[in-house]
């Protein structure tokens, strides 16, 4: 059994940073990539940074320069530094990976963590 667990997040200021780190647990045998989107009320969950084991990472365009995504392949983790944050990125955040794993170690697998909220409040 592999599972996302996150950790991270909480009340902010404007104009302050948090981290959130996520951490595949269990058989894992190898990532092709973890990510982090976000949901806030009413509205779709959304892709914010992507973490490939394989090339660059990638941003969507409202956060670039202001977070940064990393990844600990040695320990299976992704962390989301976010900084400069704003109201907007008020949210709940999702950490999300694709790997494979399991029992015998080949199963594909598409994991969601629990989420986190993040608020962005003076």
């Amino acid at each position: 059994q592999v599972q996302l667990v996150e950790s991270g997040g909480g009340l902010v200021q404007p104009g302050g940073s948090l981290r959130l780190s996520c951490a595949a647990a269990g058989s894992v045998t190898k990532i092709e990539y973890m990510a982090w989107y976000r949901q806030a009320p009413g509205n779709h969950r959304d892709l914010v940074a992507t973490a490939y084991t394989d090339g660059s990472p990638e941003y969507v365009e409202s956060v670039k320069g202001r977070f940064t995504i990393s990844r600990d392949n040695t320990k299976n983790t992704v962390t989301l530094e976010m900084n400069s944050l704003k109201p907007e990125d008020t949210a709940v955040y999702y950490c999300h990976a694709a790997l494979f794993g399991g029992i015998d170690g080949v199963q594909y697998l598409e994991l969601w963590g629990q989420g986190t909220p993040v608020t962005v409040s003076s």
